[in-house]
């Protein structure tokens, strides 16, 4: 049993219930982990450079600057929707029904699909196509947040690499 156990109540390894929700007051909770801040920014590189490295490159270096965009979109964005299967199969959230978990785990695995998807495409309608999606995963991360389906500090990461993934997309999908 681990620390974060014995604080919780739990009496034994089994026993830990779901990640509670009422963190209200306390900042640590609404703060962003300064590691998710470093490694978001981080990631946020592979959609930036592609996408400025078209403006400059003509032919197959255009061609696979833009190819090399998507498919990072469409992992991270399969990633995104990862994080929401995690988060369900932890157990982080309010007690739901069996409706709601089933909803969480649908949601979870649309990403991937839709990243997929954009990847058969042609890369001008493809990354639009991702854009749209990192959009809606943002706004979806957002609500989840809201009702504590995901960490209160989600959204404050989740913002400002949106901005930054949705520009680099559309960008991309220009060049």
């Amino acid at each position: 049993m681990t620390k974060q156990d014995e604080a919780a109540g739990a009496t034994s390894p089994g026993a830990r219930e779901a990640a509670p929700t009422d963190r209200g007051a306390d900042s640590t909770h609404t703060l962003v982990p300064p590691a998710a801040k470093w490694l978001g920014a981080l990631g946020a590189l592979p959609f930036v450079v592609p996408a400025l490295a078209g403006l400059f490159l003509d032919g197959p270096l255009r061609e696979h600057a833009s190819f090399a965009l998507a498919v990072y979109g469409a992992v991270i964005l399969s990633f995104l929707g990862g994080v929401h299967w995690g988060l369900t199969i932890a157990g982080f959230g309010p007690e739901g029904t069996v409706c709601r978990t089933s909803r969480r785990l649908a949601y979870s695995v649309i990403p991937s699909l839709i990243g997929w998807g954009a990847l058969l495409l042609p890369q001008p309608i493809g990354l639009p196509v991702l854009a749209a999606a990192f959009t809606g995963a943002v706004i979806f991360d957002s609500h989840a947040s809201q009702i504590g389906e995901a960490p209160a500090w989600y959204p404050k990461l989740r913002w400002p690499l949106s901005v930054v993934v949705v520009a680099s997309l559309l960008l991309g999908g220009l060049a």
